[in-house]
């Protein structure tokens, strides 16, 4: 069974007459030569002499016209052993029936199959390769000598991994090889991440519509790739269609049906196929074959005759032949042609030339399926031979029966068909079935075409189905010619590939091989092609600008080395080196009054904390330790206690001295009242205007009050000790700090995302807090002391001087906190270093400039006097206001008062 016709003969819809089995169409010369091929095989076998030697094949050949209807009807009326089907009857006789070679394509086989399965009738297909004739169940007598599909589906998905294609676009034949070849494709390649551009079904017979949406499918779609699984058949209508599209620049992969036809071989297709991939099965060369079809008879029978008609283009019967000539000359009104001859025009003589012609008939070129024919017949005729020699006695059947080949049942030479193995003449290759298929191996072809538009398939590679699956699949991509000649393999995917540093993002509602590349976010990388999802860099590293790469982060701290750290210290030896020159100009005057004026002991001990203070802000850099964190903290703590504390011991004796001095005052203030009260009324008397006065005993009382260590209520000592107690407090809170949970160096990742920062943490935020804290409030009390003290009226004003300093104290810590939090790293350290220069050059400028002024500049001012308060201003504006005042100024224990008489 053959597919010698394309299609079944249009019928005339107006008639109404039964025609019975329906006239077929479209010769093809490439399936009429596999139908030589048989006979060429069985003529061969027949003369020989060791396979069958006593007995010849016969054959029947029915004409399937690649349709199943006439595919069944041929299959029918081949078991009914008549020219008409009747279904489960067999009304023939004559030799036994052996075997069906064909129907040709899947579909047909499939259908044929189902119904000669039902008979166990032996059937060989040469040109169906459909994966679903491999269940056994439903077709249980079926075998083939071409590969199964699922192993060329599988080889078509390789090599469209092999190039890294990812967008590819799918087109199959409406029946059952295109539909499950493509099928299993598409489920091997999207397994693999390769997406389907679109899938298009060429339809069966003549659809222009369904034909021209194909095309322009192909033509909106951008993928460069074009699976075709179809017959040639199938396939042909849309040749024309694309090469007047001028469809260009597409890669066309092939499947064996068409991959060496020359149905679709039309003027331009090397424009539209060149290039084109495609799996062939084995080539063979068959010797004798080509003079064997050269040398035939075109009168042999109907099939021939048509043959030889349609190649010559004349006709070989005789009266159709004049019939036409007459028409041409009475068309042509001519009274001399050769309808008037012995040779009426356009008749053939039988005697044309085929090798002249070189038509796909003789062309032994690339003789593939056509040898799959051939070994079809040779499977044959083996088992026929195996099951004539068996042995009585030592036969397969029941009771070790064998068959009788005059008379053998269908199923007992299915038994011989499932078991034969051979070698093929010519070619050596050995043939058995397993399980109804042969080993797969396919040929990998490629279209190249001469400036003259001939074409060769040259062989690029191969495909075993039957080795490893790592090394199944060869070729030599050197040996490729791609569409328009270009010698690199195209590129054909949805999108781009996403470089390293980048992620796929995928596009909503479309292929998953379409999507966008995403840059990975800072601190993650992707190092490879198409990463799905970016990686996130380690703790101590961090992402370079392609984010590409994880590398180690800056370690940053403020090191002693850089500018900032030079002048930080700097200034911060600068001002110890000035605090003790401060400290040696006041022991040099150690003995003089401004010194001695206010415990000179809480004077060194404030100047040992200030440079405590300057030189623990140095500690503060260089790479953090945990002995470093734990002396900068405790060490700034201290000193600014023991500096407080220190100032506290002053200022308290200063605020008693005004306290003191505000209560003399008041005294006097009243006692001056009393006199002024008492001379008035001596004035209204009219006694004598004498009053007498002791106006010096107001000053000899306010320098009492300022110098006089009686009106004092603390002594040095007690100074001392309340510094020394405000003092040893912080460094019990300092020491449980230390040891309970001690400050320590860590290693900030957060803060930064590039940089990894050294810094000291607290270790207790608890104890931090209740540190510093005692710290202001040591600040405050010594500020209050000092406000309360600054109108303390002597000459030399070392109350208001404390106020101003504990003033600039609180201003620069007050800044410090807002510029500390808004400040990472490094510039961290630096803002609380400045904050402590700055504090303590503030202590230190307005408590002991003023001095080391006096000191230095005007030592004649260094008196005693200098130590007294001034004499409060008053107002004189008259005679009576100078009594007045004068007489404010009595002190209420010293004034007295005698009015002469």
């Amino acid at each position: 069974m053959f597919s010698v016709h394309n299609r079944l003969a249009s019928k005339n819809i107006n008639t109404t007459r039964n025609e019975g089995s329906s006239e077929c169409e479209g010769f093809n010369l490439r399936t009429f030569r596999w139908t030589q091929t048989m006979l060429f095989a069985i003529n061969e076998i027949n003369n020989r002499y060791d396979l069958l030697p006593n007995t010849d094949l016969g054959y029947v050949i029915y004409d399937s016209c690649y349709t199943i209807s006439k595919a069944v009807e041929g299959t029918l009326t081949y078991l009914t052993g008549t020219d008409e089907a009747v279904p489960n009857y067999r009304c023939g006789d004559g030799p036994p029936q052996a075997a069906l070679v064909g129907a040709g394509g899947s579909d047909l086989s499939v259908a044929t199959a189902r119904i000669l399965g039902l008979y166990h009738f032996p059937q060989v297909g040469y040109f169906s390769s459909c994966s679903t004739l491999e269940k056994t169940f439903q077709f249980p007598t079926f075998l083939r000598t071409i590969p199964n599909d699922k192993h060329q589906s599988s080889a078509m998905a390789k090599l469209v991994l092999h190039f890294g294609w990812t967008w590819v676009g799918t087109i199959a034949s409406g029946d059952d090889y295109g539909k499950y070849g493509i099928k299993a494709f598409k489920d091997l390649v999207e397994e693999a991440g390769v997406c389907i551009a679109f899938s298009e079904t060429l339809p069966k017979g003549n659809s222009p519509d369904d034909i021209q949406r194909i095309v322009q499918t192909i033509v909106e779609s951008t993928a460069k790739i074009i699976v075709v699984f179809s017959s040639d058949v199938d396939l042909s209508p849309l040749i024309p269609e694309l090469i007047q599209h001028n469809v260009t620049n597409r890669t066309w992969i092939a499947s064996e049906a068409w991959i060496t036809s020359a149905l679709i071989m039309e003027p331009g297709v090397s424009a539209v196929l060149g290039g084109t991939l495609g799996f062939a099965i084995k080539r063979a060369d068959i010797p004798g074959l080509q003079d064997f079809l050269l040398d035939l008879d075109p009168y042999d029978d109907a099939l021939t005759e048509e043959f030889w008609e349609m190649l010559f283009n004349c006709t070989l019967d005789y009266g159709k032949a004049l019939q036409r000539s007459k028409a041409k000359a009475k068309g042509a009104n001519s009274t001399h042609s050769r309808a008037e001859r012995d040779v009426p025009d356009g008749l053939c003589t039988g005697r044309e030339s085929i090798a002249k012609l070189g038509s796909t008939y003789s062309d032994v070129s690339q003789l593939r399926i056509t040898y799959s024919v051939y070994k079809a017949v040779y499977s044959v005729a083996h088992a026929l031979h195996n099951m004539e020699h068996c042995v009585d006695g030592k036969g397969p059947f029941y009771g070790k029966d064998c068959a009788n080949i005059s008379t053998f049942e269908p199923w007992q030479l299915m038994y011989y068909m499932k078991n034969v193995r051979f070698k093929v003449p010519h070619t050596g290759e050995e043939v058995y079935f397993t399980n109804g298929d042969v080993e797969p191996y396919y040929e990998i072809l490629n279209w190249q075409f001469n400036d003259n538009d001939e074409i060769s398939y040259v062989s690029v590679g191969h495909f075993n189905g039957s080795a490893a699956p790592e090394h199944s699949l060869t070729i030599t991509n050197d040996s490729i010619v791609w569409i328009n000649e270009v010698l690199e393999p195209p590129r054909s995917v949805c999108s781009e590939n996403c470089q390293p540093g980048t992620r796929k993002g995928i596009r909503q509602g479309e292929p998953v091989c379409c999507f966008d590349c995403i840059p990975c976010a800072d601190g993650e990388i992707s190092n490879t092609t198409n990463a799905r999802e970016c990686i996130l860099c380690g703790e101590d590293d961090w992402s370079n600008d392609a984010h590409d790469t994880c590398t180690p982060k800056i370690i940053e701290f403020l090191a002693f080395g850089e500018p900032l750290g030079i002048t930080l210290i700097v200034i911060s030896v600068f001002g110890a080196l000035v605090t003790i020159a401060v400290a040696v100009v006041l022991i040099m005057n150690i003995s003089t009054p401004l010194v001695k004026a206010n415990d000179p002991l809480l004077s060194f001990s404030l100047l040992f904390s200030l440079v405590v203070t300057f030189l623990c802000s140095i500690v503060f850099l260089g790479e953090p330790k945990d002995w470093s964190c734990m002396t900068s903290q405790v060490a700034l703590a201290l000193g600014f206690a023991l500096c407080l504390s220190s100032i506290i011991g002053k200022s308290v004796v200063l605020m008693f001295r005004a306290l003191a001095l505000k209560a003399i005052r008041k005294k006097l203030k009243a006692a001056a009242k009393a006199a002024k009260a008492a001379a008035e009324a001596a004035a209204n008397n009219e006694g004598p205007d004498i009053i007498v006065t002791n106006t010096n005993n107001s000053n000899n009382n306010n320098t009492t009050v300022g110098a006089n260590a009686e009106v004092d209520r603390l002594t040095f000592a007690q100074q001392r000790v309340i510094a020394v107690v405000a003092t040893l407090i912080q460094a019990i809170v300092c020491t449980v700090w230390l040891i309970v949970l001690p400050p320590h160096s860590i290693k900030n990742t957060s803060a930064q995302n590039i940089k990894i920062i050294l810094e000291c943490d607290e270790g207790s935020v608890v104890f931090i807090c209740c540190i510093f804290a005692y710290d202001i409030l040591l600040a405050l009390i010594a500020f209050i002391f000092a406000f309360i003290a600054r109108k303390l009226e002597d000459h030399f004003s070392e109350g208001k001087f404390i106020t101003f300093g504990m003033l600039v104290f609180f201003i620069v810590w007050i800044s410090f906190v807002p510029a500390y939090l808004s400040t990472r790293g490094k510039f961290m350290v630096a803002v609380q270093i400045f904050a402590i220069l700055a504090s303590s050059f503030g202590l230190l400028a307005c408590i002991f400039l003023p001095k080391c002024y006096v000191l230095l500049i005007k030592p004649e001012s260094n008196t005693e006097e200098m130590m007294k308060p001034r004499p409060k201003p008053r107002d004189s504006t008259g005679t009576s206001m100078s009594l007045a005042t004068t007489a404010t100024e009595i002190p209420a224990t010293t004034a007295s008062t005698a009015i002469d008489d």
